[in-house]
């Protein structure tokens, strides 16, 4: 998959304040299936990118740096969702967004469990570029609470647990409500992971970033 960089796309006058005008003169059409990077199209989001550092289940780096490449149409729609929880008092935090196959490979060779880690011979929404995980800070930047840690594969990160208090059940559906009102399904035993509605149909990918 060829990766355009970033000019302007037309739909980003509602993101960079751009006039209609300076879009007809200098967009370039990018098609929504593209690779792109999403620093390039918004400044309000945190990063705190596990798989490019030791932080993480696998105990291992698996990503040579840190960059959150997704299709174009997830970019756009995660903006959307950023905007809304911003208008609350809320940005969202990223984890993990495109993952290349050889990554997903790197990591089923460390835990070769698919309960886990996705088998590559199928692939992962995240090997489409159109899965994110992700949590969300308060305007204090501290994480909201919604009750394990990114990663803790155990039933209670699952949606339908209901043996956790009131203020954390809210949080999940309140992240839930936001992510789903702008084009994103849950994973059910994953509180942090969204996939962008029919991003399945998307072929896998092993497009590799730049980390120059």
């Amino acid at each position: 998959m060829k990766v355009v960089p970033f000019f302007v796309f037309i739909v980003s006058s509602l993101f960079l304040g751009k006039s209609p005008a300076f879009a007809q003169e200098s967009a370039v059409i990018i098609p929504d299936s593209t690779f792109v990077n999403l620093k390039e199209y918004s400044a309000d989001f945190i990063y705190d990118m596990k798989y490019a550092t030791e932080d993480n289940f696998l105990k291992a780096k698996v990503y040579d740096c840190a960059e959150c490449y997704l299709r174009l149409k997830t970019v756009k729609a995660l903006i959307l969702a950023n905007n809304s929880f911003q208008e609350l008092g809320f940005k969202i935090k990223i984890f993990d967004c495109y993952r290349p196959l050889s990554i997903q490979k790197r990591m089923f060779k460390i835990v070769s469990n698919p309960i886990y880690v996705a088998d590559p011979a199928k692939g992962s929404i995240h090997n489409r570029g159109g899965a994110v995980d992700i949590t969300l800070v308060d305007s204090k930047g501290v994480e909201v609470d919604f009750g394990t840690d990114f990663d803790f594969f155990g039933k209670e990160a699952g949606h339908s647990y209901k043996k956790l208090n009131k203020k954390i059940r809210k949080n999940r559906m309140f992240l839930r409500k936001i992510m789903a009102e702008n084009g994103f399904k849950a994973l059910e035993s994953e509180w942090w992971h969204y996939d962008l509605l029919g991003a399945s149909a998307d072929p896998v990918s092993n497009f590799k970033w730049n980390c120059n």
